[in-house]
C-alpha cells in the first residue's frame, strides 16, 4: 500500500543520472519535493510525461518545489536518457537494492520488477501532502501537482 497523505515521507538516498547522491532529508526545512516514480526511461508514456514536467519546470521551481523523478534503471541508462530528452531535473536510480526505495512508497509492482506510477507531493516538513498512484499505463496529470503545491 503507497504512503499516505499525512505520514512522515520515508528518507532515502539515491544516485542522479550524473552519479551525484541525492538524499531527501536534503531538502527539508528548505523546498516542497515532487516526488515521482515511473516505471522505465525509453517508453512512450514515462518519455511524455517526464517532458511534459521539463517542458513545465518553472511551475516547480516558482513553487520553491524541487522535482525528482526515480526509476528502477540504472544511472548509466538515466544518464543516456536525460541526455536524449534534454531533461535538467535529477533522474533517481532505485536500480540496487533493486527497488529498495519504491518499495518504501508502497509503488513497486513485485511482478513487473518495476516502479507504477506514483506521485508524492511532500511539504518543506517532510510530510505527505497530496498523492496519486496510477497503473502502469495511465499517465498523470501535471496541472494536478501544480495545484497540490498551491494549497501548502
Amino acid at each position: 500500500m503507497a504512503i499516505q497523505v499525512g505520514e512522515k515521507a520515508p528518507d532515502f538516498e539515491l544516485k542522479d543520472n550524473h552519479g551525484r547522491a541525492v538524499k531527501l532529508s536534503d531538502f527539508r526545512g528548505s523546498k516542497n519535493v515532487v516526488l515521482l516514480f515511473y516505471p522505465f526511461a525509453f517508453t512512450g508514456v514515462c518519455t511524455g510525461e517526464l517532458c511534459e514536467l521539463r517542458d513545465n519546470l518553472p511551475q516547480f521551481s516558482d513553487r520553491d518545489t524541487q522535482l525528482l523523478a526515480v526509476s528502477n534503471d540504472s544511472i548509466h541508462t538515466l544518464r543516456v536518457f536525460a541526455e536524449q530528452e534534454g531533461l535538467e531535473y535529477p533522474l533517481l536510480s532505485d536500480f540496487w537494492p533493486h527497488g529498495e526505495v519504491s518499495r518504501a512508497y508502497g509503488v513497486f509492482a513485485e511482478d513487473k520488477g518495476c516502479a507504477v506510477r506514483g506521485t508524492f507531493v511532500i511539504d518543506k516538513e517532510g510530510v505527505v501532502r497530496w498523492t496519486v498512484v496510477n497503473a502502469l499505463p495511465d499517465a498523470r496529470d501535471l496541472n494536478e501537482y501544480v495545484k497540490a503545491l498551491d494549497t501548502l
